[in-house]
């Protein structure tokens, strides 16, 4: 049985890594690997199929909007690694010691992985789980990334990157993701004035 068991999270873990590529680009195996475990426990502890993340929307919070929480998860990641990139680029050794690009990429990766937790399928719809309605998903997600030791760092953009990071001092790890999703937010539930 636990043969079944490890070939299911191996099985699990390959799907996770295809379809977030940018977890390749953390250079750290161990932290790359801690991220998509991270993925994988909270599919299979919910009842996710990792497919189902292209189907999943990324908010409840914004109406009918045509945006899946993967390409949320991927579109901010990317954006931070672009602004991450642009700013090395720009001021150099100004800004480097004070940029961790795994921790921004691994950060970024799970700032919304507490997501299958707050959510569930219902009669064929996503709506907001029972513990949904008791922990947002930086809460679910630092408890998951916890579980899984990844760095504190990282667990601090989780923990900040939402309206609940709003009384702490971010990291600018944490600072770059937390923008980053609020651009994403914004702009994909825009809706302009006719």
């Amino acid at each position: 049985m636990a043969k079944a068991k490890t070939d299911d999270r191996g099985s699990t873990l390959k799907k996770i890594a295809a379809l977030f590529p940018e977890a390749r680009r953390i250079r750290d195996a161990g932290l790359r690997r801690k991220v998509l475990e991270c993925w994988a426990e909270g599919c299979e502890a919910n009842g996710w199929k990792p497919e189902e993340l292209k189907t999943i929307p990324f908010t409840l919070l914004a109406g009918d909007i045509d945006i899946t929480y993967l390409e949320h998860v991927r579109t901010v990641t990317q954006m931070c690694i672009a602004c991450c990139d642009i700013m090395v680029k720009a001021y150099g050794k100004r800004v480097t010691h004070k940029l961790d690009r795994d921790i921004l990429i691994a950060g970024s990766l799970l700032a919304d992985v507490g997501k299958l937790y707050e959510y569930e399928k219902r009669d064929g719809k996503i709506v907001k789980s029972k513990a949904g309605d008791y922990l947002r998903h930086p809460f679910s997600g630092v408890g998951l990334a916890w579980k899984h030791g990844v760095p504190d760092a990282a667990m601090h953009i989780i923990a900040g990157h939402s309206k609940e990071g709003e009384m702490m001092t971010r990291t600018a790890e944490a600072i770059i993701v937390n923008h980053c999703d609020f651009i994403d937010f914004d702009i994909v539930k825009y809706k302009p004035k006719k």
